[in-house]
């Protein structure tokens, strides 16, 4: 997309990366070029609410396979096609109230939708309930019947083999319509936190250089990045403060969604919340727990990360308000857009010419929403859900090295949802999220190795480095220290315990106190970091965040076979681009390249990780000689 020349400097001007972005603006300011076009889901919002009516009417046309799911192989193969349509286009439905929604959270008429959406769903899922109940009185040789006689029920049979797989998980029809009735307050949690956290929560104001400055969530992520120690303290200490106040609103939240969680845990006759979690993915809860085991046996080398960056700072103490500002000082890794997109393309050359086609496609067709606003929800999103259209990108860029990781990260993400959406049917789409970061964390991979590839001054290279250690210190070591903490918490709650705000602060405090070596002088965990759970919305997601880890080392060990390997390793990488849920998340990352049921991609990272401190320490050893 061309623009004047006179909008796209003052673009410049308004949202450069040397521009601190303490104020953040309005909507209607964002130029249109970084704005997503949600008029590719539907044109208005009125064309959503007639959709949506449409649907309302359409969905009651299920009831007329009540009783006759197991009749025959056609009447199943009907009754799968209109289900599958009807899900399909409800959850492109739920895109656009939702991302109308995040690009202002303030907006109550999105937010309404979203709950008309809550309550589309319930209705649904009442009107199915018998839907499950009756496939699973499949016998495996009756089924096999029907997918002999009908060659078009081939694309169901993953999802109604797994269905029977996990049998024992499902309830009658009465039971299932109690549990379709219960969503309408399962995710109440994580709305309020939602609302709350983005919407009505009090940031609290601070003065930066003679000026005062809303630490809003994305202003929190500008200053705490800052070369200023004295800013970043303040920042950190100020944000805290105003979390702890009100810990009491938080944990309560928290605790409700733990709450439903075990609602559907033990609705659905599993011993754990953990393991009802995995079995989606059929992934066993070894891999969680081997997980958390491997990187507690490994935190020595972790420690040695934080000890560099205590050593490349020249401070005489370490704290945590130090671990997100530059490593290297005078060594200028700021990018605006452009720049960014620029050094991403270069870097996905060796995923081949198509693959970047469309990545061109996202970065020019208004596909991603750039920068922050106010009211805009905080951090950074993917959606694939739009089967039919395309994926889309929530970002909230501020031109640093990270934003741009950031971006093909969440590039990644959109490629893996393309890919699929074009090669699968809709029903073997939605991919499981045991793999979900691979794409990401293998994007943000390539682009560290195009950047040293670039670079070869010593300064800048401890910079892009230290990136990646960055990259390894916030996907493999916070991710799992906020895994363990979900799995103690899970636990407590399943055991009837009742958690308060205080509660979480305490355990959070003494595992972040433990992985960061506080008590050996590694680096200190100030008392108002107690309340940082507050601040992270992936609690509410219910053992999503292990498997940043996990695909951390997945795709470390897949982007090292692609970038030192031919053509073959780049097809079958992309082929796993492209497979969705055709199979189970550990046999696709197989056929990949990657077996996770060994320690063998984990074990690679932590040497990876070493190698690169190595590098480092000989790059500062020079430069202090």
């Amino acid at each position: 997309m061309r623009i004047k020349t006179k909008l796209m400097t003052t673009a410049m001007i308004l949202f450069s990366s040397t521009v601190a972005m303490s104020q953040v603006k309005n909507r209607d300011e964002v130029p249109q070029k970084y704005k997503w076009n949600l008029t590719d889901l539907y044109s208005n919002d009125e064309a959503w609410q007639s959709e949506k009516e449409h649907i309302e009417n359409e969905m009651k046309a299920m009831e007329r396979f009540r009783g006759e799911l197991t009749s025959s192989a056609d009447k199943l193969l009907e009754a799968l096609e209109l289900h599958t349509s009807l899900i399909k286009e409800m959850s492109r439905l739920s895109s656009y109230a939702s991302m109308n929604s995040d690009q202002d959270t303030r907006v109550t008429k999105y937010m309404g939708m979203k709950q008309q959406m809550q309550q589309l769903y319930s209705q649904y899922g009442t009107i199915t309930s018998f839907f499950e109940p009756e496939l699973l009185t499949f016998t495996d040789e009756k089924l096999n019947d029907f997918l002999s006689q009908e060659p078009k029920l081939k694309v169901y049979e993953i999802y109604l083999k797994d269905l029977l797989r996990k049998r024992a998980h499902r309830g009658s029809e009465e039971v299932e319509k109690v549990i379709a009735y219960s969503s309408l307050m399962s995710g109440n949690a994580a709305n309020i936190f939602n609302i709350f956290s983005n919407a009505e929560f009090p940031h609290p104001e601070i003065t930066i250089n003679g000026e005062k400055v809303k630490l809003n969530s994305a202003n929190f992520a500008f200053f705490r990045a800052s070369e200023d120690r004295e800013i970043r303290r303040k920042v950190f200490e100020a944000y805290f403060d105003k979390l702890q106040e009100f810990r009491g609103t938080f944990g309560a939240q928290l605790y409700g969604n733990l709450n439903a969680a075990l609602f559907s845990t033990k609705a659905r006759n599993y011993n754990s919340t953990l393991e009802r979690a995995l079995d989606g993915g059929n992934i066993p809860t070894d891999v969680y727990h081997n997980l958390v085991s491997n990187v507690n046996d490994n935190l020595e080398t972790f420690h040695r990360y934080l000890n560099l960056r205590k050593r490349m700072m020249g401070v005489d103490t370490l704290h945590y308000y130090d671990l997100y500002a530059p490593l290297v000082e005078a060594v200028d890794l700021s990018y605006t857009v452009d720049e960014a997109i620029e050094h991403i393309v270069a870097s996905l050359k060796p995923l081949g010419e198509d693959y970047i086609n469309v990545s061109n496609r996202a970065f020019n067709e208004r596909w991603i929403d750039m920068y922050p606003n106010e009211g805009k929800r905080s951090g950074a999103y993917s959606n694939g859900s739009a089967y039919d259209v395309h994926p889309y990108i929530l970002m909230n860029y501020n031109g640093k090295y990270n934003d741009m990781s950031t971006l093909t990260h969440e590039l990644g993400h959109t490629m893996h949802s393309y890919l699929t959406n074009q090669k699968q049917h809709y029903v073997n789409s939605n991919y499981s999220i045991f793999v979900a970061e691979v794409a990401s964390t293998f994007n943000e991979e390539l682009l560290n190795n195009y950047m040293l590839n670039q670079i070869k001054d010593d300064r800048t290279r401890l910079a892009i480095l230290g990136n990646y250690l960055e990259g390894a210190k916030g996907t493999l070591f916070r991710q799992t220290q906020f895994a363990e903490f979900e799995s103690i918490i899970h636990e407590k709650v399943g055991r009837g315990e009742a958690l308060t705000g205080e509660d979480f602060d305490e355990i959070y405090f003494d595992l972040t106190k433990k992985y960061y070596g506080h008590d050996n002088g590694v680096c200190i965990v100030d008392d108002y970091i107690r309340t940082e759970w507050a601040f992270i919305p992936h609690f509410y997601y219910n053992f999503y965040v292990y498997q940043y880890a996990t695909s951390f080392t997945a795709s470390a060990a897949l982007s090292e076979k692609v970038l030192s390997g031919g053509e073959e390793e780049t097809k079958r990488y992309l082929e796993f681009l492209s497979s969705g849920s055709s199979k189970y998340p550990v046999d696709l990352l197989k056929d990949a390249g990657v077996d996770m049921n060994t320690s063998e991609p984990f074990d690679l990272t932590i040497a990876k990780i070493n190698a690169v401190m190595k590098e480092m320490e000989e790059i500062l050893d020079r430069l202090e000689n």
